[in-house]
């Protein structure tokens, strides 16, 4: 058996003294070189090996400082992404745990002398959040990851639609108190002028009462009924888009008991269905982003494949199936060409499926007919182009 063998006794003693940490001040970080004794690290720098690595050293020390300096602050914070990401910790802790590993990279080689200058480094560069206690330094780790700054600005997003949908919510029923208030302090004169109440109660005043017939009264109450539903029909007809001499958006104009609750659905479906988010799968849509247009995205057309958090869609492109994340505020829809299948992205009739039968292009409006469902076979004359888009094929 040789002298240097692995079996011999004295290979077998040097495996034994080498495990676990030695100290620090008997490591090279140069020639990545752990030395057991003093004895042994002054026999290490009067090596010739360890001469020529000083003398690299002294051509560039401070890119070598600052390149060790790098590497032990990057594997520091892999570290603490890793194992303690959203958890308040103490900074000696994470580099116990961080100098276990035998071969990393010391804190002697770096630019910073103690454990404290490197943690409040770590505060001023704003990698991690620094906290000065009596019972030492305590740091957190401060995510600037992109996923997880992407998924904050969708979650400020949500917050902020939430608190634009509340307001306008708290607008309409201010407006429909109004019209309430007005609608019981007027009364509608058969020529159509309003006119203040003409009872006006004084202290001491007498009230008479005129008594008439009950057919009387019944014809003068239908008649006032009448002339107030009137009133409110002519208002709710002045506030809708006019698309024509006899037609509007629902229909005649003229309209029956029936159509009349088939236009209150109509708008309750509106306003039900009506949302900040239109995006699903399945239809085609056209990317608007300025920043894609460096890479030949700009103005090209692709296909939802998925929907992340109802604001943002994965794109395959349908010229080079590339797969996109693209916002629904940076995309738009397309217009197929007459006769093509489009799906209505918002609005009353969200959801369904239809074909294209007509574009008005001085209305940016379309007419579509709904196919399928209980819907099936209704025509809706005037349905906006951002309500509608291609389905993909």
């Amino acid at each position: 058996m040789g002298k240097n063998d692995f079996l011999t006794p004295k290979a077998i003693a040097n495996r034994i003294k080498s495990k676990g940490l030695q100290k620090l001040r008997w490591y090279c970080q140069m020639c990545q070189k752990q030395c057991r004794d003093e004895n042994g690290f002054k026999c290490h720098c009067m090596s010739e090996s360890h001469q020529r690595q000083m003398q690299i050293f002294g051509q560039n020390s401070n890119r070598i400082v600052d390149g060790y300096s790098q590497e032990f602050e990057q594997t520091f914070l892999d570290l603490m992404k890793r194992s303690h990401r959203f958890s308040r910790i103490a900074a000696t802790v994470v580099y116990n745990e961080y100098i276990n590993f035998r071969h990393h990279v010391h804190m002697n080689s770096t630019e910073w002398a103690t454990l404290t200058e490197f943690v409040k480094h770590l505060g001023k560069t704003g990698k991690c959040k620094v906290e000065e206690t009596p019972k030492g330094w305590f740091i957190t780790y401060i995510d600037n990851d992109s996923e997880t700054l992407f998924k904050e600005r969708l979650k400020n997003k949500r917050l902020k639609a939430d608190v634009v949908e509340e307001e306008k919510q708290e607008r309409e029923i201010m407006k429909q108190i109004e019209r309430a208030e007005l609608l019981a302090t007027t009364v509608v004169t058969p020529q159509g002028e309003v006119d203040k109440p003409l009872l006006n109660l004084e202290a001491g005043g007498k009230v008479g009462f005129a008594l008439g017939s009950k057919k009387d009264k019944e014809k003068e109450i239908g008649e006032s009924s009448k002339l107030v539903f009137d009133y409110q029909e002519a208002n709710d007809q002045s506030k809708k888009p006019k698309l024509g001499d006899d037609d509007d958006k629902y229909g005649k104009s003229s309209k029956s008991a029936l159509e009349e609750l088939m236009l209150e659905e109509e708008r309750k479906k509106e306003k039900i269905n009506r949302k900040d988010y239109w995006l699903c799968e399945g239809i085609v849509v056209k990317v608007m982003s300025k920043a894609l247009a460096e890479k030949g995205y700009y103005k090209q057309k692709g296909v939802v494949r998925k929907v992340i958090d109802k604001y943002v869609g994965e794109i395959e492109m349908l010229e080079n199936k590339h797969v996109l994340r693209v916002d629904q505020e940076e995309l738009e829809t397309v217009i197929p060409q007459i006769g093509g299948l489009v799906r209505i992205v918002n609005g009353a009739y969200r959801g369904s499926n239809g074909r294209l039968l007509g574009v008005s292009t001085d209305k940016f409006c379309a007419k579509v007919q709904i196919e399928k469902g209980i819907y099936d076979g209704r025509v809706l004359k005037a349905v906006e182009y951002e309500d509608i888009c291609k389905v993909s094929s």
